[in-house]
């Protein structure tokens, strides 16, 4: 998958902003974020399900992997390599992601 691929798809959930974040981009809905972009474009950091981030992390280790913070990992973030991941399984990261900060009135419009 390409950036600009996930850029778009990100961008089309209602009320998506990119902004910047530090020396990243991020993907925020109603100023909450959901995803950054990294330097180089070649990965996006998605807030996602600590359960989920395990499975993927073990079944596709060339695609995903868990981010540090510090010594530790951060345990609601996965870092996605663009160039391995599967573009539906991006796009669903994505759109969990954004229903998770999204808020309700927003979700019920997205919805309906």
């Amino acid at each position: 998958m390409r950036l600009d691929t996930a850029r778009r798809f990100a961008l089309s959930l209602p009320e998506t902003t990119e902004e910047p974040h530090f020396e990243k981009s991020s993907f925020r809905v109603k100023g909450k974020i959901f995803a950054t972009v990294p330097l180089g474009g070649k990965h996006l950091n998605v807030m996602a399900d600590p359960s989920e981030i395990s499975a993927l992390v073990e079944e596709q280790p060339d695609a995903y992997v868990a981010i540090m913070w510090g010594k530790r990992t951060k345990p609601d973030w996965v870092q996605v390599n663009l160039a391995a991941a599967d573009r539906a399984q991006v796009q669903e990261l994505l759109e969990d992601a954004w229903r998770a900060k999204a808020p309700k009135r927003v979700l019920d419009a997205y919805d309906s």
